[in-house]
């Protein structure tokens, strides 16, 4: 997973596919239980998934512009397009049924999802 900065951001989700980005901080103990499960995906989606770190105490830049209020949370865009968030510790499967909605275009990128 790439880490991501204020600087790096823009740049990094606009790749085509599906991004998402793990907006987590050094304190928050439920952002260190989701590092582990966004790396399984990671490999399970390689090559359709894209997953970035962007620690939100270090870039308030891009924490204020999309609100991130609560952590872990999830930004998920598609080839460079946001659709929304995911908040909490979560697990795995909530992001396989995201990510299969998402691949087959069943979710419905004008209305995106939070």
């Amino acid at each position: 997973m790439t880490e991501l900065n204020d600087k790096t951001f823009g740049e990094f989700v606009k790749q085509q596919g599906i991004v998402v980005i793990d907006c987590w901080a050094v304190w928050c103990a439920p952002c260190r239980t989701m590092e582990p499960v966004m790396e399984q995906l990671a490999q399970e989606y390689s090559g359709q998934v894209t997953i970035g770190k962007l620690n939100v105490d270090q870039n308030p830049q891009t924490s204020m512009r999309y609100e991130i209020s609560s952590i872990p949370n999830f930004l998920v865009f598609q080839n460079g397009k946001y659709l929304g968030n995911v908040v909490g510790a979560v697990g795995k499967k909530p992001f396989q049924k995201l990510f299969k909605k998402i691949l087959s275009g069943e979710l419905d990128k004008r209305e995106g999802y939070s």
